[in-house]
């Protein structure tokens, strides 16, 4: 004998959401619940990986308040300082791929850690900053330029961290290589973009969900006590890994890994602090009824399409605007030339294209 129907014990029908094949793409809303509201005088500051530099660009462009702690001098023209990644995140760090990345930027913006790791020089010579080796094009003439340099840019860091709102963090990887000495993360593998690699000095670590939320966790603890109302808000890049130093791992089922890891561990960050926002950024991406539309011919190049319909979701949901589909396209059309350059060519910006370079 069958059990009872358990369909009878549900809704009707009415109840349910259209399946996303009867939606329209850009009609497709899986947001859901997102309790922050953004305000046009909010300040909203950014930072993460790739992804989260198109998150940034929107933002200015939709006359939401971006804050940019370290904006560079002033007598610099708007080329030069893109051209030297002002204004790229909220401060010039760069790309932060990893949770153990944000964590310690936090800490030496805080003065509490001081990594071992010395200046890296590239294959031509030049001074870089191993915990932000790309932000300098042609790298630094000395040690001690690259130090003043690091030392004002941490400073703008906890300047953005206490007077910030509104914190976007785009998390992107679980794979870093660390320091076999004090466990500094960086976010290229030493001797790639700079730097000598050594099994004796560095070592290759993959985050686990509990990795994730004990680092996030601990920024969280320092960030509240810099700045006791700020809020923040978690996307997962939809960006595939480029490649994978996991020991026997494909970089396909590498890239499920990791963002199956950062997924779990943003939602159960989410569930514990009302504090911490989730932002489907990643399944607005990646979901079925794009059929692959929002990603270009390298299978990992969002395009501008996709970057809008996240965009427009995003302004609706937590600055309470309606947005139509075009609307953020038209806004980029009117962008100086050199703003959409840097919007077509926003993946050059990511740093482990370096790894795909020849040797």
């Amino acid at each position: 004998m069958f059990p009872p129907n358990p369909y009878k014990l549900l809704p009707d029908k009415a109840f349910w959401r259209r399946s996303v094949a009867n939606r329209a793409k850009h009609d497709v809303d899986p947001v859901g619940i997102f309790n922050l509201t953004i305000l046009e005088q909010t300040k909203v500051a950014t930072a993460g990986s790739c992804f989260a530099q198109h998150i940034a660009r929107h933002l200015r462009k939709s006359g939401y308040n971006y804050y940019v702690a370290e904006n560079g001098h002033p007598l610099l023209s708007s080329e030069v300082k893109e051209l030297n990644n002002f204004g790229t995140f909220s401060a010039r760090y760069g790309n932060i791929y990893t949770a153990r990345q944000l964590k310690q930027l936090a800490q030496r913006a805080l003065g509490v850690f001081r990594p071992d790791e010395g200046a890296w020089r590239n294959a031509t010579g030049q001074i870089l900053d191993p915990f932000r080796p790309t932000v300098q094009p042609g790298g630094f003439s000395s040690e001690a330029e690259m130090l003043a340099d690091r030392a004002q840019h941490l400073n703008h860091v906890r300047e953005m961290f206490a007077n910030l709102d509104v914190f976007i963090f785009t998390l992107g990887l679980t794979e870093c290589w660390r320091s076999k000495s004090d466990g500094a993360v960086f976010p290229l593998c030493p001797g790639v973009e700079g730097g000598d690699f050594s099994e004796e000095s560095y070592g290759f670590y993959n985050q686990s969900v509990d990795d994730v939320v004990n680092d996030i966790n601990d920024f969280m603890s320092m960030l509240k006590a810099m700045n006791p109302t700020a809020q923040v808000v978690l996307t997962v890049s939809p960006v595939p890994l480029m490649a994978t130093a996991e020991p026997g791992s494909h970089v396909l089922d590498a890239t499920t890994y990791s963002k199956a890891v950062l997924r779990v561990a943003a939602e159960s960050i989410r569930k514990e602090r009302s504090d911490v926002h989730y932002f489907p950024s990643f399944e607005i991406i990646t979901g079925i009824f794009s059929r692959g539309s929002y990603f270009a011919s390298d299978l990992r190049t969002v395009t501008e399409e996709g970057v809008s319909h996240v965009m427009r979701l995003f302004i609706a949901h937590a600055g309470g605007r309606t947005v139509s589909p075009n609307a953020l396209d038209e806004a980029m059309s009117s962008a100086s030339s050199t703003e959409q350059i840097a919007a077509a060519f926003v993946d050059v910006e990511c740093d482990e294209i370096a790894l795909d370079r020849p040797s």
